[in-house]
């Protein structure tokens, strides 16, 4: 039976241990002086106790960071941090085939637009707020909260990829059904998202409060392994090419790895780590002290979260910041294809990405770290003085900057692609820009990343915390991904392409087999990938200029109580 007991996901097990720690601290809804709770201060159990005392963190100096206490030094974070990088490396997997290798695969033989429909399958990542409050209230109270389940949504992606990888080529081989497909691997997506809510709420009791800060770290390297395995080192090893010239003697005819094998590999580990999950990780019981929330107690919380205006100026930011950089970060790449850079070439350039993203995400989690308010400051730590200061030297500065990067790199590979050989042919000068393209690119995206996180963890309500983040990351999320399909779909409507040998039209499927059959090449006049870009481009400018930036330097501005609701107990 499901447990109908709460199970509202929060930044640690026990609030009062952290305060008693002197790492939460109190503060009334005025926003008056904060103290430390003494250790005889009873914990808030009723609804009534303690009914205007809100806790914020407490902003440490450099010598007392967090980050620099005590580390993973016991065996029990050790052992914590590990799985967690396993189970975010496994929830990489299928991310990393659908965000990823499939649009590769499918790229030569379907339209955008038929692309756009499989970008679809996506849509369940950055729609998980619907369904978290289930994850978090529903469970079995003999196999813990989270593995209630972690283990058989596991199971359940396991068994698919195995069954997924028997199939998968002779669906690519044949005529391609994207309806299928769309559905196939959108099922697969919304299995990983739910396991990724599942995961982010027991990061959050595995690690002990000292060494929270390395769950964000463990999400980083987990799914930045799995995506990069399943998208860029997987893209090169199954190039024949590739694999001759870099680990074969003897030139081959066949990819060092394949799609179906590799699948039914994964497949396979994600069975192994759950038969481990179910027999030798026990989890830690629910605490009593946790608030009797069921799910539309916690659907209730969410929707008052949403009312606040604050809120809804920060979310609706979240849904257009990403415009800009779609056609980019979405085209670029499939256009060199088309253009005729080799897959072997463009997995060297993404291949270098990886660790450079570890270095920089870790730069710019520094750089995003709040000043300390001062002693007498009953704002939100987040910001400076006025907005002008908050603008300069808020957790927002670096995302803001990296704002402009993004859109500087947008124009900058439209360039690149503009300027492409003329016969194919890649020189050493032309392939370095192209890897330095790749590389800003997406180098600008990580300190993007980590610079909204950052802030997302300062504005969360600790009582709170997971359902306020999830909150946060799934609208941010959905930002990067309504745009997809209807830019695809659009770089296809607004290219004017005909057949050399016939005139005919040269931009659906049916136009370039029917060039194909007659010998023709398909000549562009037009290049809707050009027209978007720019379209993009300026109105993200004018966005951000008009209505981003005022924004966000009136939401770093204010007090902490904001961007609280009122909690039952």
């Amino acid at each position: 039976m499901l447990s109908g007991k709460p199970a509202l996901r929060r930044n640690i097990e026990d609030l009062g241990d952290l305060e008693e720690q002197g790492l939460l601290m109190r503060r009334d809804d005025s926003g008056g002086t904060t103290s430390p709770r003494s250790s005889g201060t009873p914990r808030r159990r009723g609804p009534d106790a303690n009914a205007d005392i809100v806790l914020e963190k407490v902003h440490l100096d450099d010598e007392r960071d967090i980050s620099g206490g005590p580390g993973l030094k016991s065996k029990r974070d050790q052992q914590a941090f590990a799985l967690l990088v396993v189970l975010y490396l496994l929830q990489g997997i299928p991310l990393g085939l659908t965000f990823g290798t499939l649009p590769f695969l499918l790229k030569p033989h379907l339209s955008y637009s038929r692309l756009a429909v499989f970008a679809l399958s996506t849509w369940p990542y950055s729609l998980k707020l619907l369904w978290s409050p289930i994850v978090d209230a529903w469970f079995v109270p003999k196999w813990g909260r989270r593995k209630s389940w972690v283990v058989p949504v596991q199971t359940i992606v396991g068994l698919a990829l195995v069954f997924i990888g028997s199939k998968v080529e002779g669906w690519l081989a044949a005529d391609i059904d994207i309806h299928f497909l769309t559905m196939v691997f959108g099922s697969l997506i919304f299995a990983a998202a739910t396991q990724d809510i599942a995961v982010d709420g027991w990061a959050l009791t595995l690690l002990s409060p000292p060494n929270l800060s390395y769950a964000s770290t463990a999400q980083t390297i987990g799914l930045g392994i799995g995506t990069a395995s399943s998208f860029t080192v997987f893209l090169a090893l199954n190039s024949v090419d590739f694999t001759n010239r870099y680990f074969r003697s003897v030139p081959g005819t066949e990819p060092l790895v394949s799609l179906g094998p590799y699948m039914r590999f994964w497949g396979f580990m994600y069975l192994v780590v759950t038969v481990w999950l179910i027999f030798f990780k026990k989890e830690d019981p629910v605490s009593e002290d946790d608030p009797d929330l069921d799910v539309k107690k916690v659907y209730k919380i969410m929707w008052s979260i949403v009312r606040l205006k604050n809120i809804q100026s920060f979310l609706l930011i979240l849904l257009i910041a990403k415009f800009g950089f779609q056609v980019n970060e979405s085209v670029t790449q499939l256009k060199l294809l088309e253009k005729g850079l080799s897959k072997e070439d463009l997995a060297v350039a993404v291949l270098l990405d990886f660790p450079a993203q570890m270095i920089v995400g870790w730069l710019a989690a520094k750089w995003s770290r709040p000043a300390p308010p001062g002693p007498d400051e009953g704002r939100h730590p987040l910001s400076a003085n006025n907005a002008r200061a908050a603008a300069a030297s808020g957790v927002l500065r670096v995302w803001m900057g990296a704002f402009w990067a993004r859109l500087a790199m947008a124009t900058i590979a439209a360039f690149v692609v503009w300027n492409f050989p003329e016969g194919g042919k890649v020189g050493g000068g032309y392939f370095a820009l192209v890897i330095a393209t790749t590389l800003m690119t997406s180098l600008t995206n990580t300190v993007q990343f980590v610079g909204i996180t950052a802030f997302h963890t300062q504005v969360a309500d600790p009582l709170i915390g997971g359902t306020y983040m999830t909150l946060l990351n799934t609208v941010s999320n959905l930002g990067g991904t309504w745009p997809k399909p209807l830019i695809l779909r659009a770089v296809d409507l607004l290219t004017i392409s005909t057949c050399s040998a016939t005139g005919q039209e040269c931009t659906s499927e049916t136009g370039k087999a029917s060039c194909s059959a007659a010998q023709g090449q398909c000549v562009i006049q037009r290049d809707g990938y050009y027209v978007m870009d720019a379209v993009c481009i300026t109105l993200s400018a004018i966005l951000l200029v008009s209505h981003i930036l005022p924004t966000i330097k009136r939401l770093t501005t204010l007090p902490m109580s904001a961007w609280r609701v009122k909690i039952p107990m």
